[in-house]
C-alpha cells in the first residue's frame, strides 16, 4: 500500500494566480456590536427600534424610552449632534441609558443606515464624559 501526495505551484502571471470575482480580500469583519449585555431577544428588539426613533433625522432630537415590563429591562436613547454621512449611509452617534434586574450601564455610540434599512449599530462602548 503506498501513499500519494501532491503539491502545487502557483506562478504569478500564470490565470492561477490572477484573482476571480469569487476572491474575497481584506480583513475579517467583526460582527455587529452588541448594544449591552444581558439583554433578551425581546429587550433588544425593543430597545432597537426606541434607538431608530431617537436617530431618525427628521425627528425631534429628544430623548426616545423603550421598556420591556416582562423582563425589567429599560432604557433611553439621546441623539448627540446631527446626521453625517459615511460610505454611503447615513449615521447618527448616541448615548443610551440601558438597565436590566442584573445591571445598569451608559453607553456611547453610532448607528448607521441605508436610505430605507434600519438603523444599524457600528459603534458601543461605555460612556466618558468629554
Amino acid at each position: 500500500m503506498s501513499a500519494l501526495g501532491a503539491c502545487s505551484i502557483v506562478v504569478p502571471g500564470s490565470d492561477a494566480w490572477r484573482a476571480s470575482s469569487d476572491d474575497v480580500t481584506g480583513s475579517i469583519h467583526k460582527p455587529p456590536p452588541e448594544l449591552a449585555s444581558g439583554l433578551e431577544v425581546e429587550d433588544r428588539r425593543r430597545a432597537l427600534a426606541a434607538l431608530g426613533t431617537a436617530l431618525d433625522p427628521q425627528g425631534a432630537g429628544g430623548s426616545v424610552n423603550w421598556d420591556n415590563a416582562q423582563t425589567g429591562a429599560k432604557g433611553s436613547f439621546i441623539p448627540v449632534g446631527p446626521a453625517y454621512p459615511m460610505d454611503g449611509k447615513i449615521c447618527r452617534a448616541f448615548v443610551a441609558d440601558v438597565s436590566t434586574n442584573q445591571m445598569q450601564e451608559r453607553l456611547q455610540g453610532a448607528a448607521c443606515r441605508e436610505k430605507t434599512a434600519e438603523w444599524s449599530l457600528t459603534e458601543v462602548k461605555p460612556w466618558r464624559k468629554s
